[in-house]
């Protein structure tokens, strides 16, 4: 599984397209809502040898205003190479499907959005011959969501806003209030959120946080995430049920070890390794023995 916030921050788009028309709203932006989208290539490369890729690129259909694109952009920090890209999609994508374009980024920390909603413009000091003007949702502008009824009514939405709070230091209360409202929510529906959102959160703290809720609230699920967490959670309890018991031999035989030593142990994770200390530790002399042939 990809385990990247940058998928996570576009992928969801594809996942619910419906979910723009509302990301819209909490921006105070007002676009239709949608009838319906179509996932388009996202390949904007030309016959010459230069690669551009933008994330995410939706043909979105409304009952009323007539289709648009809207390309969406996973942006993880400040990359200056941006202003040359961001305007070059834009242009390529209105002389390939002659349609009204809106490019969207997705950001987990307010500097990173405060840099992208920055209009880019090329020109003359004197007349800018072109500007742009992306829309940004982040931590800054996206809904802090810790009522449970409020996430049910959109599951959607709480998924993005939990993604672009990974950092926030409340993100415990919102990812317990999505666990809290996935409870009752049919697995195939749950399934891509409990990924998303493990996707999203990469490798901070909160990550792990979010496994446990999944181990423990989610428990009846049986997607592969779902399984894969039950089966981390069982190898972690191995390794410190068998490290707990290495270090009560050791005091019981009256054996001296180190903080150094007491730290290797607990934080083994290995349940093999530990099994072969434990072994090891009926018969040593001194805690250096337990290590002898690593």
């Amino acid at each position: 599984m990809v385990s990247s916030p940058h998928e996570a921050m576009h992928r969801i788009f594809q996942e619910y397209p419906g979910l723009f028309s509302r990301v819209s709203e909490v921006l105070g932006v007002d676009i239709p809502p949608p009838s319906s989208a179509t996932a388009l290539p996202t390949d904007l490369t030309e016959t010459r040898p230069l690669e551009r890729r933008v994330d995410t690129l939706l043909r979105i259909e409304t009952e009323h205003d007539g289709p648009f694109l809207l390309a969406i952009e996973a942006q993880g920090k400040k990359d200056p190479r941006k202003t040359a890209s961001w305007p070059y999609y834009v242009a390529y994508l209105n002389n390939r499907y002659r349609l009204p374009i809106l490019l969207l980024v997705v950001c987990q920390d307010r500097a990173t959005a405060e840099w992208a909603a920055r209009p880019i413009s090329i020109g003359l000091r004197q007349w800018q011959t072109l500007a742009l003007n992306p829309l940004v949702a982040g931590p800054h502008n996206m809904p802090v969501i810790t009522d449970v009824a409020e996430a049910r009514k959109d599951l959607a939405l709480a998924t993005l806003a939990a993604i672009t709070h990974a950092d926030n230091p409340d993100v415990g209360a919102i990812l317990k209030t999505l666990s809290a409202a996935l409870r009752d929510t049919p697995e195939t529906i749950a399934d891509p959120i409990v990924e998303l959102i493990a996707q999203g959160l990469g490798d901070r703290p909160a990550a792990q946080q979010w496994r446990n809720l999944v181990a423990v609230d989610l428990s009846f699920y049986k997607s592969p995430l779902s399984e894969e967490i039950r089966d981390e959670g069982r190898a972690e309890g191995r390794a410190q049920g068998r490290a707990e018991g290495l270090l009560l031999i050791l005091d019981v035989r009256g054996i001296a070890i180190t903080d150094e030593t007491r730290e290797k142990i607990t934080s083994c994770d290995d349940p093999q390794l530990l099994h072969q200390w434990l072994n090891r530790a009926a018969t040593a002399a001194t805690a250096e023995e337990l290590f002898a042939e690593e």
